[in-house]
């Protein structure tokens, strides 16, 4: 099937939106609780920042263990590195995530206002003015033979998708509403058109939305 282009372990509320209004440095969704949207995924035996033993089992933790498998690079927007809009004022800031981010992959944030790359322990970040397609192509290059996977926010996967470039797409539901901020979709059911998919709901509460390419 050569290279894919996989969206995995994105989360949503029940009413669509992967992020909330508000967003800063002390609160990267905005108004929505992470510990409501993404607990799931904190209490299965794999997840990596797990500091005692235990966990779950089960697809929860499947879908949590294989987030890295066969992945070589991952594209976000501007969002999802850090709360800034506009052109950076410096570049003192290098993302949410300390000395060590948990890609271990060349990153592509797409932004309308670039800067030079840098690498942190096993991560260099790429910041690409393009659209989803050549930046696409980019990622699959770095990636060198494997998968690419697409991290979001909800803004740039449904630029992805209208660009018909999405092959996989597994969405977890949380059982919260947020009402407003930055939205995936209305329903689900607006890509069965393109995508089959599996609903699958699970023990911890999430519903899992499981799509592949037609």
């Amino acid at each position: 099937m050569g290279q894919l282009l996989k969206v995995q372990n994105f989360n949503v509320s029940s009413d669509g939106y992967g992020a909330g209004e508000g967003r800063s440095v002390e609160k990267p969704f905005g108004h929505a609780d992470p510990g409501a949207m993404f607990s799931w995924a904190g209490a299965t035996a794999s997840w990596p920042n797990r500091t005692d033993p235990g966990g779950g089992r089960g697809l929860d933790d499947y879908l949590v263990r294989d987030f890295h498998h066969n992945i070589g690079a991952e594209i976000m927007g501007r969002g999802k590195f850090g709360p800034q809009e506009g052109p950076w004022e410096n570049h003192d800031w290098l993302g949410w995530w300390g000395e060590t981010p948990p890609f271990h992959t060349p990153v592509f944030v797409m932004t309308h206002h670039t800067r030079p790359s840098f690498t942190l322990s096993d991560t260099t970040f790429h910041f690409v003015d393009d659209e989803p397609a050549a930046v696409l192509e980019q990622a699959r290059e770095a990636a060198q033979g494997k998968d690419v996977r697409l991290g979001g926010g909800a803004t740039i996967i449904r630029a992805f998708l209208e660009a018909d470039l999405v092959d996989t797409l597994h969405v977890a539901v949380a059982p919260v509403k947020l009402g407003t901020g930055s939205r995936l979709w209305e329903s689900p059911d607006e890509l069965r058109d393109r995508f089959h998919v599996d609903v699958v709901p699970s023990p911890s509460g999430v519903t899992h939305h499981l799509f592949w390419r037609k």
